[in-house]
Order: C-alpha cells, then structure tokens, then sequence
C-alpha cells in the first residue's frame, strides 16, 4: 500500500480541529475510553483509549513537525522548532538538538506500561519549550513519560541536567539539577527517583549516583569509557568498555550490577543499545565484528555474526527472539536471535540516504517496524514476523529528517 502525506493548510486544519475527537472516534467502543485513572500514567486532560494510538512523528531539516496518525493515516502539523542536528525519543517526546539547545515536542500520545497490562492515552499534542545547552547532548529517558526523570549531558559546557518528566506531562519544563562538570562527554541517567552521572574520562571514568535533587548518595561505580544507554523494565543500562552497569531503584534505594562481557570475547564493546521499548533484551553493534545482545534479566552477554555490514541493530525480543538489523546496502534483516541468520529481508529501501549521509531510523514495536527514508522522502512500516513485508510505505511532503514511534 503506498499513501501520498500532504501538508495541505485545509487537511491539516481538519485533523487539528478533530485530533482528540479521533481517538476515541476510532478506537472500538470500550470501558478504556474514559477519565483515565489516577496514578496509571494519566494527567489532567488526557483520554484513556481502549488500545494504543500509535503513531509517526517526524521532524524535517527546517524544523517542521508532522504527526502521521497510524490509524487513520492522518496527518498534522504540529509546528515549527529549530533545524534539527539530532534527535532522542521516549515514544512520547522528541528531544531534538538545534542551536538553542534541546527543544522538546510533546506528541500527544503514550503508552503506560504496568507490567502486565497497559493504559494508552491521547492529549493535544504540543511544542513544550527549550533547555538551553551547548553541544551534541546526550540525552536518556526512562519508559514513562509521567513520572520520574530525564537526563540531559551538555558536553561543550559539561553541564549535567535531570528534568523533571512529570512536569513535562504538564507542558512545563522544570529543571531537577543542574551540576557542572568539566566540558566533554557524559550522560545523565535516570533511575526512578535517582540519577547516575558520568565523571572523569576515558578508562578512569565512574557513574556517580544522585538524588533527584542533586545531591550525592555516595555511590560510585568505575565505568570505563561510558557510553550508551538504555532502559528496559528491569532497569537502566549503561555500557561500559569491560561491560555494562545495570541500576534500578527500589523505593529510597539505588542499587547498581555489573554485568561483565565474556571473557573469552575480543570483539569490541557496543556504544548504543536499541530494541523494542521495555524489553529485557537489548541489542548494539559489536563494531564491525558482530552484534552484542544483552539480557538484563539473565544478566548475560551473547554475541551474534553479523551476516553483512550493518549500521543499526535492535532487539525485538519476542517469541522468536528476532533481531533486527539495518544493513550498510540499505535492506532491513531479520535475524535469528540464537545464531545470528539472516531470516527475512527487504529490498534495499534506503539505500539513497545511507549513500547521502543520511541517518534512517528504524523502531520495532509488538506488530510491526518502521523505518524512514529520509532521502526518498518515504515511512515503511514492514511485519518483520511475515517474512518482512512492507505492509505500508507513506511517501512524505517533505524529508523526514528525524522520525519517532510515538505512541508506544
């Protein structure tokens, strides 16, 4: 199926007018389409939906954002921010690096994960404001975008900033701390009601743990190199050059294990981890030499052959323990999990924005992937469990430069 995403001032002026009216317009009827639950990730003036509203939300090079509603296929324009140099995601807010600093979009649509069962919900989308900084700043969230904390690392300035994600939700930004360190890289990550800071460089560098205030617990853990992270459900991830630190919080306490690579194993270290949000499984590229996968909850290390040269990896974690990989040819593979073959793939759809320079992103979530093609202006969404199929392509108005599932 292809479908053509205009802008046009008249479309958009009727999805704007309809957006919170469509979500509970489409969804099926259910008990869930209500006064959402206090305490389940619910904020004033959201909708509860019977099933998650999932959808595409991309920025352009100029800076316009553009919401692709899944689900009806609408389009909306939801403003205009810096040009974007970089971008991060929680599956609810874009966090996108331009000259001011990280200026924050609120799409407007969450998942709220409760272990076992989840809440879906939908407000008015919005452009919440600016943190200001300077440089490529890290930036780490956790798997709610209600409560707890998000890290921002300006490393020309070396400033250490944990926002408060609650306020967020609000439509306000509120800054936790903000700590000064010497200019360089760092990340700031957060773990419940706590966050782990970078210090120092290189093989001498620690985490050290905060309070959401800011103020120290005493709590350090040599982390060579330090670099990437992410959270699953069972808690925050941090790689390190002999392996990785895993940190949860459990009420006042914040506790941190390190989770060795193998010692057998030469290949080197991953720098980034991706897979489908919340998963115990994550995935990150082994260099050139293979793909690390890491299973917080078994707390081990396994590492796969690549079967090409890849740029991008993410764990699916689903029965199949499919992997995802982004070839350098510009093909999506699906991988087997236990060895690392090549199951299904695409044609090479984003070969044009590789040979460009250009940075396509690709997200897995329960049912499908999705992948942008910033060159030839287009949005895949391909069933990686049905010999990757290309269940949909949208072809966009304008270059999707940065691309978020949000909703998730």
């Amino acid at each position: 199926m292809r479908h053509r995403i205009t802008t046009s001032v008249l479309v958009l002026g009727a999805v704007i007018v309809g957006l919170t009216a469509c979500a509970t317009e489409q969804a099926p009827p259910s008990t869930a389409d209500e006064a959402p639950v206090e305490g389940h990730g619910a904020i004033t003036d959201a909708t509860e939906l019977a099933e998650p509203r999932l959808g595409l939300t991309t920025i352009d090079p100029t800076g316009a954002v553009s919401h692709l509603d899944l689900l009806d296929e609408s389009v909306s324009d939801l403003g205009t921010i810096g040009a974007p140099a970089a971008m991060s995601t929680d599956g609810r807010y874009l966090f996108a690096r331009t000259d001011a600093g990280i200026e924050i979009v609120d799409s407007g649509v969450w998942t709220w994960d409760h272990v076992d069962h989840y809440h879906y919900y939908r407000a008015e989308p919005r452009l919440i404001g600016t943190v200001e900084g300077a440089g490529d700043a890290a930036v780490a969230t956790s798997n709610q975008s209600t409560s707890g904390g998000t890290g921002l690392y300006f490393p020309e300035t070396g400033d250490a900033v944990l926002l408060d994600t609650e306020a967020l939700s609000k439509g306000e930004i509120a800054e936790s701390f903000r700590l000064r360190n010497p200019p360089g890289e760092g990340m700031v990550v957060p773990v419940g009601s706590f966050a782990l800071v970078t210090e120092g460089v290189g093989p001498s560098r620690t985490v050290v743990g905060h309070t959401s205030d800011g103020t120290l617990t005493g709590l350090v853990e040599p982390c060579p190199d330090a670099a990437g992270t992410i959270t699953t459900r069972v808690g925050a991830v941090i790689g390190c050059s002999d392996g990785a630190l895993l940190a949860s919080a459990t009420g006042d306490e914040l506790t941190v294990e390190r989770i060795p690579y193998p010692t057998d194993v030469t290949a080197p270290p991953a720098t980034s981890f991706d897979n489908r949000e919340g998963r115990p499984t994550v995935a990150g590229l082994a260099g050139d030499e293979g793909i690390w996968l890491l299973d917080t909850r078994e707390k081990s290390w396994a590492l796969l052959p690549a079967p090409t040269p890849l740029v991008h990896v993410t764990a699916v974690d689903d029965n199949d323990e499919h992997v995802l990989g982004l070839a350098a040819d510009g093909r999506v593979l699906v991988l087997n999990g236990a060895d690392g073959s090549v199951v299904a793939e695409t044609p090479p759809l984003v070969a044009a924005s590789l040979a460009a320079g250009q940075a396509p992103t690709l997200v897995a979530d329960q049912q499908r992937a999705y992948l942008s093609a910033p060159t030839e202006n287009e949005l895949y969404e391909i069933d990686y469990a049905d010999d990757a199929r290309i269940s949909r392509t949208f072809e966009t108005a304008s270059e999707p430069a940065f691309t978020a599932e949000t909703g998730r």
